[in-house]
């Protein structure tokens, strides 16, 4: 993602208690959708609404965790570091801190090993 959703869009998404949950659960570890249902007693349907409007918005990233009976799934970590809002001279102005920018293209380069890392995990 380019650029920041509207304050309006986020302000929105972050109203809703379930994504808040998603957000604080999956700031400390990956979780699975199954994780999440569990620690934020919520069920998995309502886990995977949540998580895709999260990740509409670049606040939650996806990766595939690979096991070797071919049983891979997915987890799912808060990409959301900061969110901050200000009032200045008559106008709301919001800005978005995101803790691993090398998954929105344009927001900075990843070096080498993070390249790899990623590539490693989309296998």
């Amino acid at each position: 993602m380019s650029e920041d959703p509207a304050l309006g869009d986020v302000l929105d998404l972050l109203s809703d208690e379930y994504a808040r949950d998603i957000l604080e659960a999956t700031s400390t570890r990956p979780m699975s959708a199954q994780e999440l249902a569990d620690e934020c007693e919520m069920s998995k349907p309502t886990v995977y609404r949540r998580v895709e409007r999260l990740q509409a918005y670049g606040l939650l990233d996806e990766q595939t965790e690979i096991r070797t009976s071919n049983n891979h799934y997915s987890v799912y970590t808060a990409t959301l570091a900061e969110f901050s809002v200000a009032l200045d001279d008559g106008s709301f102005e919001s800005s978005l801190t995101r803790t691993d920018d090398e998954s929105f293209p344009g927001e900075g380069e990843p070096d080498t090993a993070d390249r790899f890392k990623r590539m490693w995990e989309d296998l």
